[in-house]
């Protein structure tokens, strides 16, 4: 009889020359998305036997996971804020500082109408629209795929009928103004691509992750369109790397916004720039 125990000691054998110290872990992740078993209740009943049809469920997830595929992708979801949302190689990956941009967004709000430009996934405006019951929301992305994910999460949250979601770049051709304005935009350099890790860079959407050159375009075409769409006194809230404050902030004062300030994420990095368009 084969155990959970063995197929989990051999998924950890088989991925630890792979990722390491992150081969306990990713091995009871991939057992317990095969199992359709919460992790807690695989380590108390690890003699328990394990199906074929499960185990070849689970040898093909550590198989894709060699491949340096992200746990998420594999699994098709993640856990960000208070939800599951599903990912595909379509989107950006979901990632815990981005919840410094929802934080802020609560603490600032309510807003009854918000634009989330690059919406990918859809998890900072769904997340908004979670805790805003009155609010309503458009997502922008370039990507019809991205859209497709984003509607499928809507959906799943029950939030269809407060969501509008459009093919676009940024800022341009959007008609009307919202209170507020988010947006996670591709801000890692040309140079620093190379540098990311596997699961990043091959299998992430590219054009999630950078707008190539300096990694400050999108903040350039943001901060050049968003007084067009913006509410007077409306906020702009957007996600940088931790070493773009000092720019992006000087860029927004240029264009006019007032009200600046950085915010910090939970590793006290500068993670969040948020600002406000003059009142009339």
């Amino acid at each position: 009889m084969l155990r959970l125990r063995d197929a989990v000691d051999a998924g950890i054998a088989r991925l630890t020359p792979t990722v390491g110290t992150d081969a306990h872990s990713d091995a009871f992740v991939l057992l317990a998305f095969a199992t359709g078993r919460q992790i807690a209740s695989l380590r108390l009943n690890l003699d328990d036997e394990i199906k074929p049809e499960t185990l070849s469920i689970f040898e093909s997830a550590v198989a894709q996971r060699l491949k340096f595929q992200p746990i998420s992708q594999i699994i098709g979801y993640r856990e960000f804020w208070k939800h599951r949302f599903k990912v595909t190689p379509s989107v950006l990956d979901p990632r815990p500082d981005t919840e410094t941009l929802v934080e802020q967004a609560l603490e600032l709000g309510p807003f009854k109408s918000i634009v989330d430009l690059g919406t990918g996934s859809g998890c900072i405006l769904l997340s908004l629209l979670s805790e805003w019951p009155s609010s309503l929301g458009v997502g922008i992305d370039a990507s019809d795929a991205a859209l497709d994910v984003a509607r499928d999460n809507a959906g799943t949250l029950f939030l269809t009928s407060r969501t509008d979601f459009r093919i676009g770049n940024w800022c341009d051709g959007i008609p009307e103004r919202f209170d507020l304005v988010v947006s996670n935009p591709p801000y890692i350099t040309e140079r620093a691509m190379d540098a990311l890790s596997r699961d990043v860079k091959d299998w992430e959407p590219r054009i999630a992750l950078t707008p190539e050159g300096d990694g400050l375009d999108a903040y350039r075409a943001i901060s050049n369109g968003a007084k067009n769409i913006l509410n007077p006194n409306g906020v702009l809230l957007l996600e940088i790397g931790f070493d773009q404050g000092t720019t992006v902030t000087q860029m927004l004062m240029d264009h006019g916004f007032f009200d600046v300030h950085l915010h910090q994420d939970i590793n006290g990095k500068d993670r969040v720039v948020s600002a406000r368009l003059a009142p009339l």
